[in-house]
């Protein structure tokens, strides 16, 4: 219950004041009830009456009771806590799916409209890999995991297009006999390029550049010693 006291005084602002100085807090604390106006009397003297006042401190508002967070405790926990935060912030509703691979723990994320989370040629997915498993492996120095990434089986679709590419190029290379430098791709999609054309006895194919603008090249296989 919110504390209050009643103070008198000549007016009613000197009553407040007096009330104010007893409570030891500022009037923007403190809201007042006038109780009794004060009055002068006959003659100024006769029947006078001080004013009278109660003095209530307003109550502090108590912030609602937040849930506790919840802890993340293994490395896919922390991952999949970083990704939900990051879906939220960027207002998407987003299933995940994990399935655990050779190559690592695959999230797939399902949802509608989530071609941004892909970027140009998979680079955002990528960079978001990347942060999901800096979060799964901060402060590990054994048992680190590998987080996979994907988008309705995106990175499938991809490697299927990427083998077809490296196909087409490999066989204008050999009718052309003129070596072909593709656009930088990270170093998962050159190897595909390069698994792709490795038993292709007409072409060879190498990586030039750094990173991470590093490039497949493909040329005759008579041209490179």
């Amino acid at each position: 219950m919110a504390e209050s006291i009643e103070k008198t005084g000549k007016t009613v602002e000197e009553a407040c004041q007096a009330a104010l100085a007893a409570l030891g807090l500022s009037e923007d604390r403190v809201t007042f009830e006038v109780l009794e106006e004060p009055t002068k009397g006959f003659f100024g003297l006769i029947g006078a009456k001080a004013a009278k006042i109660r003095a209530t401190v307003k109550e502090v508002p108590v912030a609602p009771s937040l849930k506790p967070a919840v802890v993340a405790t293994s490395p896919l926990e922390k991952a999949e806590h970083f990704l939900q935060q990051i879906f939220a912030a960027m207002h998407l509703d987003v299933k995940m799916e994990q399935r655990d691979t050779d190559d690592g723990h695959v999230f797939n994320l399902i949802g509608e409209n989530l071609g941004i989370l892909i970027g140009k040629h998979g680079q955002t997915l990528d960079a978001l890999q990347y942060l999901a498993n800096l979060t799964a492996n901060h402060g590990l120095l054994e048992a680190r995991v590998r987080i996979i990434l994907d988008v309705e089986d995106y990175r499938s679709r991809r490697e299927e297009t990427l083998r077809h590419l490296a196909f087409r190029l490999a066989d204008k290379v050999r009718h052309t006999g003129e070596k072909i430098m593709l656009e930088p791709m990270n170093r998962h999609e050159r190897k595909i390029i390069h698994m792709a054309l490795q038993d292709n006895y007409k072409v060879t194919t190498y990586s030039a550049g750094d990173e991470p603008y590093r490039k497949v090249v493909i040329e005759p296989r008579h041209n490179k010693e």
